[in-house]
């Protein structure tokens, strides 16, 4: 017997994800049903599912899982994660305005800002990166909990993104798949970046990439340790901390909301 599910079509400066409460609608297959539900034309259409979860520990609020629209898991998504502080508060599930979520990649810090009693974004605090020097020919490694390899071009809009963002998931580093980000950085400091998901393909934004693309900008000379990434979805601004911690603030925005059968 098919399961109504309620839903949540979200975005973070494109970004955009299908979010499902777990205590109010269980999913048992969610790495199929983010195939099936991200598909356009005969789904709802996104960049994957994610699942926001109560915890049972008092050093997190909520728990997130983020499943690619090729069904497999993601270990973090920044624009993922503010838009689910913004659902936690518009939803009331919640009235702290500082949250503790736990993913994958360990506990992200998310500060929300709040006008007229809804979230319209946040900062999150990305925690600290890793920059492998020499990790990848192709160009700057740096893991920001899951891998990135960002490579700098004179002028992004010239790159064949699907070709070569295909060609580099599986080929940039040896025995990994990687998320590609091409980035050209403007004469005023900008960045401008464009993103290959693995797991998604081309999407409009993402936001541990934008933090990878800054960081890996600051590490080569090319940036100070302060950014704004714009991207096809949307800008980040980009803050690598004297403590070296990442902050990133962003947008976060609902799209609609509905059901759907398991």
């Amino acid at each position: 017997m098919a399961n109504l599910v309620h839903f949540t079509k979200m975005h973070g400066a494109g970004n955009d994800y299908i979010y499902v409460y777990l205590p109010d609608n269980p999913i048992a297959d969610p790495a199929r049903m983010s195939r099936e539900w991200s598909r356009q034309h005969v789904g709802i259409g996104s960049d994957g599912l994610i699942l926001i979860d109560r915890t049972d520990t008092e050093q997190t609020d909520f728990r997130m899982r983020i499943f690619n629209n090729d069904g497999s898991e993601a270990r973090m998504c920044g624009n993922g994660i503010r838009c689910v502080g913004k659902y936690v508060y518009d939803h009331r599930l919640t009235r702290k305005t500082h949250l503790a979520i736990d993913t994958l990649s360990g506990i992200k810090y998310i500060d929300l800002h709040v006008a007229d009693g809804r979230v319209d974004a946040a900062t999150v605090d990305m925690g600290m990166p890793t920059v492998g020097e020499g990790r990848s020919a192709a160009g700057i490694f740096v893991s920001m909990g899951n891998p990135h390899v960002v490579v700098f071009v004179d002028d992004v809009m010239q790159v064949d993104l699907t070709s070569e963002g295909r060609r580099l998931e599986y080929e940039a580093v040896p025995g990994e798949r990687c998320n590609i980000e091409f980035a050209t950085v403007r004469p005023d400091g900008s960045i401008r970046m464009r993103v290959w998901e693995r797991g998604s393909g081309i999407t409009l934004a993402c936001g541990t990439g934008a933090c990878a693309t800054a960081v890996a900008a600051a590490f080569s000379g090319r940036t100070g340790r302060t950014s704004r990434v714009e991207m096809d979805g949307g800008m980040l601004s980009i803050a690598w901390n004297r403590d070296d911690h990442i902050l990133m603030t962003g947008p976060a925005a609902t799209v609609f909301e509905g059901t759907i059968t398991t």
